[in-house]
């Protein structure tokens, strides 16, 4: 049975977690993904997600560690059972296979800040900074859906969300959970997937074999 992961309502910093604990408000923080990662020690995981998003860079750790496992040998199941939305929706990226409640909803839109200030200057540059976070979350899409970056970013404009069915037509997810007919419409499709992301995967632990022994 696959170790379960849950990533449930804010997406934290490590400093800010305790903070939410102590006012017993649901929240999850890279620390507490990376130490089940530990614990599941390379076997399956199971990662069921219902969140608003949050910290855009602690979602980003959070994919990283998900992913990294992966390619490690480790099979990384995600399961969106509510929303996934803003952070949360890159999270759910890093699945090998990633399914949707019938009832669910993904959501993506661009980055943003609170209680920003400065002057002309500082509002210009930290525009600048925007654009970037931009481009590097369309980069967790992108190699899900293989959608363009141009797409993408077009669709963070437009904070898009997206029903299962949308979903699965963008390639975001691979399954609607307890939808017997998405599978069969998407099985081919859904394998031939999986088959490419196995080849990467081969290959890139054949690379770091290859660099561990010297070849």
């Amino acid at each position: 049975m696959a170790n379960k992961i849950m990533i449930k309502g804010a997406i934290v910093s490590n400093n800010d977690y305790p903070v939410y604990e102590w006012l017993d408000i649901e929240a999850t923080s890279p620390r507490i993904v990376h130490n089940q990662l530990a614990a599941a020690n390379g076997q399956p995981v199971e990662v069921d997600i219902n969140s608003g998003g949050g910290d855009v860079f602690a979602g980003s750790e959070i994919y990283s560690a998900l992913r990294a496992y992966s390619l490690n040998g480790g099979h990384v199941g995600v399961n969106i059972v509510g929303l996934a939305a803003s952070a949360a929706s890159v999270i759910a990226m890093a699945g090998d296979v990633v399914r949707i409640t019938p009832v669910g909803q993904i959501m993506i839109h661009n980055a943003y800040i609170n209680g920003a200030n400065g002057d002309y200057r500082d509002m210009n540059h930290m525009s600048g900074v925007l654009k970037n976070v931009n481009q590097t979350l369309a980069n967790a899409y992108r190699l899900k859906t293989g959608k363009t970056e141009a797409e993408l970013l077009s669709m963070l404009d437009a904070e898009t969300w997206l029903t299962p069915e949308a979903a699965l037509l963008h390639g975001f997810v691979d399954e609607i959970l307890f939808d017997d007919r998405s599978q069969q419409g998407l099985s081919f499709d859904g394998r031939s997937k999986l088959a490419t992301y196995q080849t990467r995967k081969m290959a890139a632990q054949l690379k770091l074999m290859k660099l561990k022994v010297g070849i």
